[in-house]
């Protein structure tokens, strides 16, 4: 196993060229043949990309689904279950009934009306994107609004969520590494994009963690396989030391938490063709990143365009192969829900004059770990106060807010969620 010396989970190192060259020559000595598991990895991808081809130039999406009433009632087949595997992604249907979430996004539109945001808004408060070719999605920097807070503590969600969870391999290494029935809030914010919209989009990249995953002790060990030149080892779905790894701090935006899952629940019917979410539905593409810069044809100071404190890009230039993978979300109504592994690379198609709205929550997966539970409680405080969580730009626009979700309008699941009692 190798590690890069003079790096913390925290701080980032002071020359970033000099720890990029000195982590490519320990992989390199600790792979050995780059070249040949290069191969192996393209290999193993190109069945699942011929695949996912074959799908959807048969007209079918590439989207896994499964019915709210399937997962409640615990009867997803075997064979849903596997491919919600091989493509780490999936849309649940009816997740919450379609009139509740159109009631929602009727009720959003109440508060920051009420509150008279339009006013008080100051542009983007975050930098996060900034290393992609196309542009931000319309992201509004609210948080605790009573639709939010509704979704985020209900039986629905907290189901859905345990759900997501039981894909993942919890014990190994020697040790249980979350309770997969247990669920932490991660409050984010919601997108609202009108009729009408020409948008550029936002380009394929991937979060928790850019650099980070080059470069950190931790993000080394869960790579560990890949790292040893063993790929057929390797499982994106393996829990292990996860919840070790922290992003460098200074960032606008980062994520505290381990989340299983990223995900969004739809408050207005989105057509696929509407600039909507895309993935590349390959969970161990991951491997191809990672190994990519090593290659000759890469500068040893670089990482295939990936900067300090920004998400991690995915271009045409070095990442062709997977981008043939590309797959546009199904058509959705209001209340359905999609998810993605945490480790997907995704984005957002643009849009010339969109029809209807596309407006969204998002609400991720972060499970019963020591590390999204200190993330909660911390939460739990900005959360009284109407501030905006850590992990997003200081805007705190609900600080005095009217109508805002109360501490004492919490459920049992809501409370739980906040690490509280």
């Amino acid at each position: 196993m190798t590690t890069t010396k003079h790096l913390s989970k925290h701080t980032l190192p002071e020359n970033v060229d000099q720890a990029i060259i000195e982590m490519k020559t320990q992989w390199r000595t600790s792979i050995g043949d780059v070249p040949a598991l290069m191969a192996k990895i393209v290999s193993e991808l190109e069945k699942d990309i011929q695949d996912i081809e074959a799908t959807q130039t048969a007209g079918k999406s590439a989207w896994p689904e499964v019915s709210y009433h399937d997962i409640a009632n615990g009867v997803v087949s075997a064979d849903t279950m596997a491919l919600i595997k091989r493509r780490g992604c999936l849309v649940v249907r009816e997740h919450f009934p379609s009139e509740q979430a159109k009631q929602w996004d009727r009720e959003l539109v109440e508060y920051v009306e009420r509150n008279d945001f339009d006013n008080q808004y100051r542009g983007p408060g975050d930098d996060f994107f900034g290393t992609l070719s196309a542009s931000r999605p319309e992201i509004f920097p609210i948080y605790w609004s009573k639709p939010q807070m509704e979704a985020r503590q209900s039986e629905r969600m907290h189901h859905v969520q345990c759900f997501l969870n039981s894909f993942w391999k919890v014990d190994s290494e020697g040790k249980q590494w979350f309770d997969p029935n247990i669920n932490y809030i991660y409050p984010d914010r919601v997108r609202r994009r009108p009729p009408g919209t020409t948008s550029n989009g936002l380009g394929p990249h991937t979060d928790s963690g850019a650099l980070e995953r080059w470069l950190l002790p931790a993000y080394q060990k869960v790579f560990r396989h890949i790292l040893s030149g063993d790929f057929h080892r390797y499982d994106p779905w393996d829990a292990a030391y996860r919840p070790d790894v922290d992003e460098y701090v200074g960032g606008t935006t980062k994520c505290s938490a381990f989340r299983t899952f990223q995900g969004w629940t739809a408050l207005c019917d989105i057509k696929r063709d509407q600039g909507v979410l895309f993935t590349i539905p390959l969970p161990a593409a991951m491997a191809y990143l990672l190994i990519r810069p090593l290659l000759d044809d890469v500068a040893d100071e670089a990482l295939c365009g990936v900067s300090p404190r920004k998400v991690l890009p995915i271009d045409e230039q070095w990442h062709s192969l997977l981008l043939r993978a590309k797959a546009l979300i199904p058509d959705l109504n209001a209340g359905d829900s999609v998810w993605w592994h945490c480790d997907l690379i995704h984005g957002v198609d643009p849009v010339e004059n969109q029809q209807g709205w596309g407006n969204v929550m998002y609400i991720p997966s972060a499970p019963g770990c020591e590390k999204n539970r200190q993330y909660a409680k911390q939460c739990a405080e900005d959360f009284k106060a109407g501030r905006s969580p850590d992990d997003f730009p200081e805007e705190h626009y609900e600080a005095s807010w009217q109508d805002r979700f109360q501490w004492q309008d919490l459920s049992s699941l809501g409370r739980k969620a906040f690490a509280e009692r």
